[in-house]
């Protein structure tokens, strides 16, 4: 009895023992398979976020388009109008729309939202920042989304020149001139 009670403990221990190893070899990854699975994560990210920019892109343009026909169609209404009757142009709201009218609009949520960015910040709101940076120093340097000692050097820059405290960390006010620069370049 002994005997038999040891051999089915043998048994149950050496399935149990199969099972882990055949869990082990189908589970865990390899270095290179792990590298190409975080690449493939890395690019579904980023894909995401270009797929997120092109609606916001196409969000803009049909709202662009949108004033382009409203505006053709007053100058069409105008000219049918017979010449007796002066026309009195309606008062209508103008909405600027600037050339960086997306980036304006980041940073304008960013005060919205409160957020405040320094050294070890990460995200799209500090690829916001970065973008603003390219388009002010006039560079191309790579938005990594990342408030590492560079971005940070290139907003104390900006803050220095346009009489704010330059210590290289973004919030409101910062964000603010950067609107405001954006703003009078078109």
């Amino acid at each position: 009895m002994e005997k038999l009670k040891f051999a089915l403990f043998s048994i149950i221990v050496l399935a149990l023992v199969g099972l882990i190893v055949y869990w082990s070899i189908n589970t865990i990854e390899t270095g290179p398979e792990h590298k190409i699975s975080q690449k493939i994560e890395l690019l579904e990210s980023e894909n995401k976020k270009l797929k997120e920019e092109a609606e916001d892109l196409k969000n803009e343009l049909s709202f662009l388009q949108s004033q382009i026909d409203e505006a053709e169609k007053n100058a069409q209404e105008a000219v049918a109008q017979p010449a007796e009757k002066p026309s009195v142009p309606a008062e209508k709201p103008t909405t600027t729309v600037y050339k960086n009218q997306t980036l304006i609009n980041e940073l304008q949520k960013l005060i919205t939202d409160g957020i405040f960015l320094k050294v070890g910040s990460q995200g799209t709101r500090v690829g916001t920042v970065q973008k603003f940076l390219n388009i002010y120093n006039k560079t191309s340097n790579k938005v990594d989304n990342d408030y590492g000692a560079s971005t940070k050097t290139a907003v104390a820059a900006f803050q220095k020149a346009q009489g704010l405290t330059a210590d290289g960390e973004a919030g409101a006010n910062t964000f603010r001139k950067m609107i405001d620069w954006l703003k009078k370049q078109g």
